[in-house]
């Protein structure tokens, strides 16, 4: 069974990605994302009516499939709830040791646009976010931790937090403290203290 080839609108997404991911969104032209796509920059524009646009489209093509990654890291790990998470902070980890690495799509490009809080790409990353955090207190909930929405908030600054971190010091082992710490976080909401009896 052979696969159908890509769309040209799928290529030019694959390569702004490839280059927008490497480079930054700022360093990448379209003609530079024209000439890795194998097309004429007038074909970039009839699919694409700005850099703006495409930019969107990288980071809504990043979206699913980074969720997934998260959810199979945390499905892979054994244990409870609070074993799972820390693994999936270990699998990060491990991922953050590729040298083609360069730390969170989503957070580099909200970086290169803190000056425009309109842009269609921060939303995108922002609604990203939201679902790993919502996604988190589906977990949470389901395994009858209380707290589930602090916690999953607490999460994803760790998450935020450690590929900052990481990215930063070129260490991925900060990765592997905040999974410490989201263990710690989960084992405590998990066994809250009992009550003294009489307060």
């Amino acid at each position: 069974m052979t696969s159908q080839p890509a769309s040209t609108r799928e290529r030019i997404v694959a390569a702004a990605s490839k280059l927008f991911y490497a480079e930054g969104i700022g360093r990448v032209s379209m003609d530079a994302v024209a000439e890795k796509a194998g097309i004429t920059k007038r074909t970039l524009y009839y699919h694409f009516r700005s850099k703006d646009d495409l930019i969107a489209a990288y980071l809504n093509g990043r979206d699913q499939p980074n969720l997934l990654l998260f959810q199979r890291w945390f499905d892979a790990t054994d244990g409870g709830t609070a074993e799972k998470t820390r693994g999936m902070f270990a699998s990060l980890a491990q991922s953050a040791r590729h040298p083609k690495w360069k730390g969170c799509g989503f957070l580099r490009t909200a970086a290169e646009l803190a000056s425009m809080p309109g842009h269609p790409a921060m939303k995108i990353g922002a609604g990203h976010k939201k679902k790993f955090e919502q996604w988190m207190r589906t977990v949470f909930e389901a395994a009858g931790i209380e707290g589930g929405a602090l916690l999953s908030r607490q999460i994803l600054l760790l998450l935020d937090g450690s590929f900052a971190a990481a990215l930063l010091h070129r260490d991925p082992t900060y990765m592997e403290a905040a999974g410490e710490a989201a263990y710690a976080l989960i084992m405590s909401a998990s066994s809250p203290l009992p009550q003294i009896l009489g307060k």
